[in-house]
């Protein structure tokens, strides 16, 4: 069931648009500030190291990266040249493209996200999850998948990435 568009803009409509824009935020900084602190790496260094864990291989062309992460290619490139520098990835020349690399994760990248996993379950755990009952938890689901469709994303993902 899709809504209906909206001819105008309500103030109803603003209000319920600035509590999920400000609370999305304040999760995700909560979030981030967590991890950081609790593991040594950032949100952007989980999110590419769960990428690159998922992939066949741990490895991915940096364009695959990207479109996974769904960063553009040069904030991608500056946060692969931090992560290698910590010996979490390293980047080799594409034998396909000269002007490509592949990216793979490292043992070192490995240890770095199983480490990082613990506190980041358990601060999804505490700051949203233990907020909802379960039928609340399946709203949260059925909203989420309405407006990944609507934005022409996969609409549900299965849970399996500990993200």
């Amino acid at each position: 069931m899709n809504a209906s568009p909206r001819t105008q803009i309500s103030a109803e409509d603003l209000r319920v648009w600035r509590g999920f824009i400000e609370t999305t935020g304040v999760l995700n900084s909560r979030l981030a500030s967590r991890m950081q602190s609790e593991s040594s790496l950032s949100t952007g260094d989980y999110g590419v190291l769960l990428a690159l864990r998922e992939a066949p291989g741990r490895s991915l062309r940096s364009s695959e990266l990207a479109a996974s992460v769904g960063w553009e290619r040069s904030r991608l490139s500056h946060q692969l040249g931090r992560m290698e520098k910590r010996g979490l990835l390293r980047r080799d020349p594409c034998p396909e493209d000269t002007r490509g690399s592949v990216v793979s994760l490292t043992e070192e990248g490995a240890t770095a996200f199983r480490r990082g996993s613990v506190p980041h379950l358990k601060a999804v755990q505490e700051l949203f999850l233990d907020a909802l009952s379960p039928e609340q938890l399946a709203q949260v689901e059925a909203l989420t998948d309405t407006i990944r469709g609507h934005l022409g994303l996969d609409r549900s993902k299965d849970g399996s990435d500990l993200d």
